[in-house]
């Protein structure tokens, strides 16, 4: 600290402003929607210190609360012997050290871990004590005995508070802001003021295209913009404080100048002015992170400048002046923030009452009474003998409700334990006291730690146990039909299943959505182009959709459809808009048809939908159209000005990456189906969430198009035998695009297929169709308003529906569920029910070279996607209030950029609680056909691996590619191999064993479907 403090201000703000990327949300706007990290800025931790920090900086929860996890051990999806074994693995110290009359440290906390360490509410003790007679339970009456303790002094009782007060007060720049301690004192939080004061400015700043009115300042920054429109506006929110519009006029004009005066008003030291600022900035992380991105992504805006040092400087000074007046209202006169501390701490009755007020330990009638007292000191009528009384009263109880929260435990600790009460009679005090310690010795952390350590390794047993019983049971088919190359999502898990049980024949792959061509994307009627790679790649070339007639045609098609479109428009508003009775008479006329459309969008929203698209193709019309793949000169490519197409090399080189990847190199079926996917809903904001995310949030069909294309071009068949690739004549690559939330099927330039691969072809269109069939039986399952047991076509009758239904929150699960990712061959998980939890990716050990280069380059891509998925999922269902973004039934759209909860709160981050109401978080488990010699090699020269793996933000396990063996990564203790056994069931087909069935269901055996 004391070289940064020697730096002139200017540049220390710019440091503290930088370290802001590492604790604000880094998500872009929410048309790009694209998953990642939740805590990508404490990546460099290992996780359960990163979850740790995380929840000192942010108050966020960072575990699962105990009561889940002590749901999902009475329903058996964790066991005890998870829970001891986890013990060791945490680094619990003396397990097995006796403690007590035969109890080790083990068993007692075990028997508090099953128990929980949860107090009890004032008012439910009450109510157990009236209703259940709970002083008569002998187990608590005794524990209740034995724990009681001597009554604290007033003096020390009166310690208490002032104690408290301190450490409060000692924490403002570093755990807390002035405005967070003052609603611990009063009961007011100004953060609601300054949300609603700030957030109509930063959405009219940051707008994308919703706005009409865009403030004229806003060329000279946000600053500036908010200056302008602070000291002009009419109605705006700080009219009550005195003097405050000629204040704001008389502001310094720089953003720094207002934050080196404002400081020092809320802090004198400026060594605490970094975590100030973290703080407040952390206090409105949605509006935070939203202006930090866009000031470090420029290119992604309109061209409006965003600093992060305006938005400080608005911040701070809005802080200081309602802290000002609540201060001046708290105590009747004006008083620095810093005199505060001394000022309560003469005034230790009032401190303590007013610092018991959020206790839950209180009874409701205390409760009661001291937030009146409270409430009745913001208008001046509470003198000192008020406060001193109830203090006095209060003391006494809180002293109780201690006792009470010691025995509640014990007793259920107890309970777990077997001890009955002449047991406890015989541990006495000391026993006790020992046990309680022992209780203790756990931190809320540490046994949040535990119990998600428990729940992995369930899981993670039932995967192993899984694979090892599927170890030799199938083997690819010799003469496949077909090979379909799929998306490695977790979706397509239950796609590529059920096209196997349909068809043996045909030979499944999984790899990233984008299939090795990172491309920008501009189809026919798109106005821009699209990045359709993952987020870490730029690409450098643009693959344009022209018509078949040429570039000429399509200038002819637009203007066609802007006559359409806007022909009778024109004609409309030209006739109405000076008209004093035309315009309202249509206006109501033209309701008519819009309540019919409405009506039918409600009641029958798949047929409406199917009936839209019928009526806008035959309006529009359908136009053969070519790919521009070729470079006609090739130059130097940029992402600022792409190349057009590639050079035949580039296209033979992406080829034959991909193929040598995902281990098609030979044996090429009649046809090769490139199965990219997407997802379309109606009314959702977070659609982009549920597309592909290798390919940056969209569709991934354009990707499958564009490879099945090269793949059928001559000139690259004839370099790709140069790379020891040789496709011959008799196989043709076709591409679609699977649908994942109505499971429809959308196919590419089939009119160009030869017709001696028609029968072919037709057979395949139907497994594919009878598969996403099935697939959509499958999903309904999870969703509560699908129909019991459905046919596979009553499921894609109901998919289809609620795509197409703008009233539908749970438009598809998305990512819900996923548990782990498997780098292999097929033969390793073919003939497995994996409950769609499972991302897929092809990789064939025995074509890598010594060093794993293949699977390095997987490791590399896939590795980061499925670790931003799993982990956005993981912390969006532990807390869904700081690290989602709630109910969909409330979001607001803002400024094309975010969403907000209604019309007055935070921007909200993360995924809304219908993504992940059903998700069980967990780390990613990445099973990795490989041996542990050649994966530690590459986890070692790789740092953003030895991050992912070493920090154990995923959890690696190997397969021996030829013996089966498994062994798991620990930080701790190096690979550990697995001897477990498990016995799966066996049913004929995926049908029978998740029929009827709506919890998460473990691994199974499918006899049907072995090629």
């Amino acid at each position: 600290m004391g070289a940064e403090h020697d730096l002139p201000i200017r540049e220390r703000l710019a440091h503290w402003v930088e370290h802001l990327a590492h604790v604000l949300p880094a998500q872009a706007p929410i048309r790009d929607f694209v998953h990642h990290n939740t805590l990508h800025g404490f990546q460099h931790l290992p996780f359960a210190e990163a979850l740790a920090a995380a929840q000192a900086l942010t108050g966020a929860r960072t575990y699962w609360p105990e009561s889940r996890f002590r749901q999902c051990l009475a329903e058996g999806r964790i066991d005890k012997d998870d829970l001891s074994t986890v013990l060791d693995e945490a680094g619990v110290d003396g397990l097995d050290t006796p403690l007590v009359r035969g109890l080790t440290r083990r068993d007692v906390l075990l028997a508090s871990l099953m128990a929980g360490d949860d107090g009890v509410e004032a008012n439910r003790l009450d109510w157990l004590r009236r209703e259940t007679g709970l002083d008569d339970d002998a187990l608590f009456a005794c524990c209740s005995k034995l724990t009681s303790g001597p009554a604290q002094s007033p003096a020390e009782h009166g310690a208490g508070p002032a104690t408290a007060w301190a450490a409060l007060v000692d924490q403002v720049g570093r755990q807390r802001s002035w405005r967070s301690v003052l609603a611990t004192l009063t009961g007011e939080d100004v953060l609601e003021r300054v949300r609603a004061i700030l957030q109509r400015h930063l959405a009219a700043h940051l707008d994308l295209g919703v706005a009409a009115w865009r403030n004229p300042a806003r060329a000279q920054g946000f600053f500036a913009a908010w200056r302008a429109s602070a000291g002009l506006d009419l109605a705006w929110e700080m009219d009550e404080l005195p003097n405050v519009r000629d204040e704001i006029l008389h502001l310094p004009d720089q953003p720094l100048d207002v934050l080196v005066d404002e400081l020092p008003r809320l802090l004198s030291d400026q060594s605490l002015w970094s975590g100030y600022l973290e703080r407040l900035s952390l206090e409105l992380p949605g509006w935070s992170g939203m202006f930090l991105w866009r000031e470090r992504n420029p290119a992604r805006g309109d061209g409006t400048p965003v600093a992060m040092l305006d938005y400080l400087a608005v911040r701070v000074l809005l802080e200081r002046l309602l802290l000002d007046d609540l201060v001046r209202r708290l105590v009747g006169w004006p008083m620095g923030l810093t005199e505060l501390r001394e000022h309560f701490l003469a005034r230790p009755q009032e401190l303590a009452v007013r610092l018991a007020v959020a206790d839950a330990r209180l009874p409701e009638d205390l409760q009661g009474e001291a937030a009146n007292l409270v409430e009745r000191a913001r208008s001046g009528h509470v003198d000192e003998l008020a406060w001193q009384h109830l203090a006095e009263r209060l003391e006494p109880v809180m002293q109780a409700r201690e006792q009470d929260d010691r025995a509640w435990q014990l007793t259920a600790c107890c309970r777990q334990l077997g001890l009955m009460p002449a047991d406890v009679e015989v541990l006495g005090a000391v026993g006790l006291a020992a046990m309680q310690a022992c209780m203790a010795s756990l931190t809320a952390l540490q046994r949040g730690q535990i119990w998600l350590l428990a729940y992995e390794r369930h899981y993670r047993e039932q995967i192993f146990g899984a694979l090892a019983a599927n170890h030799g049971r199938h083997c690819s088919p010799v003469q496949p039909a077909a090979q379909v190359v799929m998306c490695m999502d977790d979706r397509e898990e239950g796609t590529r299943r059920h096209l196997e049980e349909i068809a043996p024949q045909v030979a499944t792959y999984g790899a990233a959505g984008f299939f090795g061509v990172p491309m920008y994307w501009q189809g026919l009627d798109d106005a821009e182009k699209s990045a359709l790679c993952p987020v870490v790649v730029q690409p450098r070339h643009l693959i344009r959709e022209w018509p078949a007639d040429g570039a000429g045609a399509l200038a002819a098609r637009h203007a066609a459809r802007r006559e359409r479109r806007l022909r009778w428009r024109e004609r409309f508003f030209q006739t109405t808009r000076r008209r004093a009775l035309a315009g309202p008479l249509l206006t109501a006329l033209g309701s008519l048809p819009a309540l019919a459309a409405l009506t039918a969008a409600t009641v029958a929203p798949g047929w409406f939908g199917a009936s839209l698209r019928r009526w806008r193709e035959q309006y529009e019309g359908r136009v053969s159209t070519r790919l521009g793949l070729t470079a006609d000169e090739v130059g130097v490519a940029t992402p600022e000005q792409p190349q057009m197409g590639w050079s035949v090399d580039a296209q033979v080189g992406q080829l034959a990456a991909f193929l040598r990847m995902i281990g098609l190199v030979a044996d090429f079926a009649p046809l090769v189906l490139l199965f990219g996917h997407g997802s379309d809903s109606r009314n959702n904001p977070h659609l982009s969430a549920y597309d592909c995310g290798a390919c940056a949030g969209k569709h991934g069909g354009p990707n499958a198009r564009v490879f099945a294309a090269l793949a059928n071009r001559p000139e690259v068949r004839a370099g790709l035998i140069d790379r020891g690739l040789v496709i011959c004549d008799d196989t043709w690559f076709v591409a679609a695009e699977h649908n994942t939330c109505d499971d429809g099927v959308e196919w590419y330039d089939l009119d160009r297929v030869p017709p001696r691969f028609q029968p072919a072809l037709d057979a395949l269109v139907g497994q594919i169709g009878e598969a996403c069939r099935a697939h959509a039986a499958e999903r309904c399952r999870r969703l509560a308003s699908a129909p019991t047991r459905p046919s596979p076509w009553q499921a894609r009758r109901h998919v289809v529906g609620r795509a197409h239904d703008i009233a539908q929150a749970r438009p598809e699960l998305g990512h819900a569920t996923n548990a782990a990712a498997f780098i292999g061959r097929r033969q390793m998980s073919r003939g497995l029910f994996l409950d769609r939890r499972v991302f897929l990716i092809s990789y064939d050990p025995t074509a890598d070279d010594a060093d794993g280069r293949i699977v390095e380059s997987i490791l590399l891509a896939a590795g980061p996607v499925g670790a931003g998925i799993a982990l956005e999922y993981y912390f969006s269902s532990v807390d869904n209030e700081r690290f989602g973004c709630g109910s969909k039934i409330t979001h607001n759209v803002t400024g094309l950029f975010g969403v907000m909860e209604g019309a007055d709160s935070d921007l909200r981050t993360g995924l809304p609680w219908q993504m992940v109401e059903i998700h069980e978080p967990m780390r990613l488990l990445v099973v990795v056909e490989q041996t542990t010699e050649v994966l530690s090699a590459i986890v070692q020269r790789q740092a953003a691996l030895h991050e992912l793996i070493v920090n154990a933000w995923i959890v690696v396990a190997a397969k021996d590619p030829i013996s089966g063996a498994i062994q798991h990564y620990c930080p701790r203790r190096g690979w550990l191999p697995w001897s477990g056994s498990t016995v799966l069931p066996q049913v004929g087909r995926s049908v029978d064993w998740f029929a009827g069935e709506s919890a998460p269901l473990a691994p199974a055996l499918i006899l049907g479907g072995a090629p």
